[in-house]
């Protein structure tokens, strides 16, 4: 076990977070469990021990169900963040059994196989008319062309937002990430209280417009479950509202641009994708492994652990590091190549447990769909710029992507 005195691991350093995989590889071989003294976290690098404490229910994404702040020996948040953590604390991310439990139940009809298999064409329709809109032009920034606007509407198809208000959700979403990063800023924090009061606002009226005049939508299904005895109070409807919107297109939209990126930058291996379109759903798992588009997921401890001998008490916080479980070479060989024709591939990039993304098999969809239409429509798709990495860690994306078809 080591200090985070003599660590490389710096979150805010721009130099990390252009690159954090040297600095992954340093932690692996100083331990399996190290404490960071700036964020107060144990850091968790290997991927044995992410894929196993993902499991484990001594840990959880809240401490609420079975403590109060002080029992935790936490300090409540400032209530000027309180719309945040109202919106928050009721998504079935951030809860635990029994309520995790009911209300995934009830999202999960939504993301049957059968359901996420009708989305298909859809899904593809959609992608190969953004492609065409961009090839038309010659060129433009990926991440706002194709790689944004295809999860947006896709998920605000399956809810039943309105063509008309989705330019809005993207702006919201991205302030409330925000609050996903270590030690969030004062203005970060600000924005995301606004941001949450702003997108409840306006679910609870589109809530109020379907019970009035229900669809074939998710929100009205949430609601004619609610009717028909499946509880689900209007907070928690709201709740997964924005946490399906939020994680159904962050992750899928900068798993796209870092992807593209990193082929961009591995020559040899778009070369052999574009030979081959087979490779396409290999592809998607390798780039998704490669330059992971969630580096840390945190969990409090409920009850005491032990790692490596090292006892991690009750009311600690532990940060499972996705990037380095990723690069782990216990597991992957040769971890820091990219390589599109990878069989053997565990990556943990969508999680594990009962926390396991929902809607997987759809991200998975829309990241073949953009990439087989760029192939296809595209071929001679180049970059047109060094793009520039956001400052985020935590959710790792670039500002934009700006590519020329020639």
């Amino acid at each position: 076990m080591a200090g985070s005195s003599d660590l490389t691991f710096d979150p805010w350093d721009p130099a990390f977070v252009a690159d954090p995989y040297p600095a992954y590889a340093e932690l692996r071989a100083r331990g399996r469990v190290l404490y960071f003294e700036p964020t107060k976290q144990w850091l968790v690098p290997h991927h044995a021990d992410v894929s196993a404490l993902l499991r484990d229910r001594r840990l959880g994404r809240t401490y609420l169900h079975r403590f109060s702040h002080e029992e935790f020996g936490r300090t409540a948040p400032p209530p000027e963040h309180e719309p945040f953590h109202t919106l928050n604390d009721h998504g079935m991310l951030d809860l635990e059994p029994p309520d995790h439990t009911r209300i995934r139940r009830l999202v999960s009809k939504a993301f049957t196989p059968r359901t996420v298999e009708r989305l298909r064409p859809y899904v593809h329709a959609l992608a190969d008319e953004l492609v065409a809109a961009l090839v038309r032009k010659g060129g433009g920034d990926l991440l706002s062309e194709v790689a944004e606007p295809l999860p947006v509407a896709v998920i605000a198809e399956m809810l039943g937002i309105p063509e008309a208000d989705r330019a809005l959700l993207r702006p919201w979403s991205a302030a409330i990430c925000g609050m996903y990063e270590l030690n969030p800023s004062q203005e970060t924090a600000a924005k995301a209280v606004r941001a949450s009061v702003e997108f409840s606002d306006y679910l609870r009226g589109l809530i109020a417009a379907r019970r009035k005049e229900p669809g074939e939508d998710l929100v009205s299904g949430l609601i004619a479950a609610h009717d028909e005895g499946d509880r689900l109070t209007e907070q928690e409807m709201i709740s997964t509202a924005v946490l399906l919107l939020n994680a159904g297109h962050e992750a899928t939209v900068n798993a796209t641009v870092n992807g593209w990126w990193a082929l961009f930058r591995n020559p040899d291996q778009l070369a052999a994708l574009r030979a081959d379109h087979s490779l396409v759903p290999s592809a998607v798992e390798e780039l998704m492994r490669y330059d992971t588009p969630l580096q840390l997921f945190e969990r409090w401890v409920l009850d005491d652990i032990e790692i490596d001998g090292t006892t991690i008490p009750r009311g600690a916080e532990i940060a499972m590091l996705f990037g380095s479980a990723n690069h782990d070479p216990a597991v992957f060989t040769d971890p820091d190549r990219l390589d599109l024709t990878r069989g053997d591939n565990p990556h943990i990039s969508f999680s594990a447990g009962i926390h396991y993304c929902i809607g997987a098999p759809l991200a998975r969809i829309e990241l073949a769909a953009s990439m087989t239409a760029l192939l296809r429509q595209a071929p001679t798709l180049a970059l047109a710029a060094e793009p520039r990495r956001k400052p985020n860690f935590v959710i790792r994306g670039l500002e934009g992507l700006s590519v020329e078809v020639r």
